[in-house]
C-alpha cells in the first residue's frame, strides 16, 4: 500500500515537472527608433548560429507594416531558451535590405542586445536568453 502511494505521487510529481517544462513562453520584442512609416518591418527569432547566418529557417518570422516610431512584435509559445532576433525595416518594399556601394545597410536594421559593432554581430552577440516566464526585449533600429 505504501509503495503504491509513494509510486503514485512519484508519477504526479514527474508529470508536474514534465507539464511545467512543456511551458512555452512569449518574446516581446519592442523596436525603437522606426524612421519612415513606409515599407515592412520584418522580425526573425532564430535559435542557433545556423539560423543566424541563413543556413537554417527561423523559430518564427512576422513582418507589420510601420506605425508610428516604434513597433511591436510578440513570439508566442517559445519554449524556453536562447534566442537572438533580427530586425530590417524594408523601407521600399523590394524584399531586400537595400546597402551603398561599400555594403553598409541603408535601411533599418537592428539585433537583439543591441550590439555595437560595426559588422553583422554574431550569433553569441545578439542572444538573449527566455525563461519559462517569458522575456520583453528592446531593440533599436540602425
Amino acid at each position: 500500500m505504501i509503495r503504491t502511494a509513494l509510486l503514485s505521487t512519484a508519477l504526479t510529481a514527474l508529470a508536474l515537472a514534465l507539464a511545467g517544462s512543456a511551458h512555452a513562453a512569449d518574446l516581446a520584442v519592442t523596436v525603437h527608433d522606426v524612421r519612415v512609416q513606409t515599407g515592412t518591418l520584418r522580425a526573425a527569432l532564430v535559435d542557433s548560429a545556423a539560423a543566424w547566418d541563413g543556413k537554417a529557417k527561423p523559430v518564427q518570422a512576422q513582418q507589420t507594416a510601420p506605425s508610428g516610431d516604434s513597433a511591436h512584435f510578440t513570439f508566442k509559445g517559445v519554449p524556453a531558451g536562447s534566442y537572438a532576433v533580427l530586425l530590417t525595416h524594408d523601407e521600399n518594399d523590394n524584399g531586400k535590405l537595400d546597402t551603398n556601394l561599400v555594403g553598409m545597410p541603408v535601411e533599418g536594421y537592428g539585433f537583439s542586445n543591441n550590439p555595437q559593432v560595426m559588422r553583422k554581430p554574431t550569433f553569441d552577440e545578439a542572444r538573449v536568453n527566455v525563461p519559462a516566464a517569458g522575456a520583453a526585449i528592446d531593440i533599436t533600429l540602425r
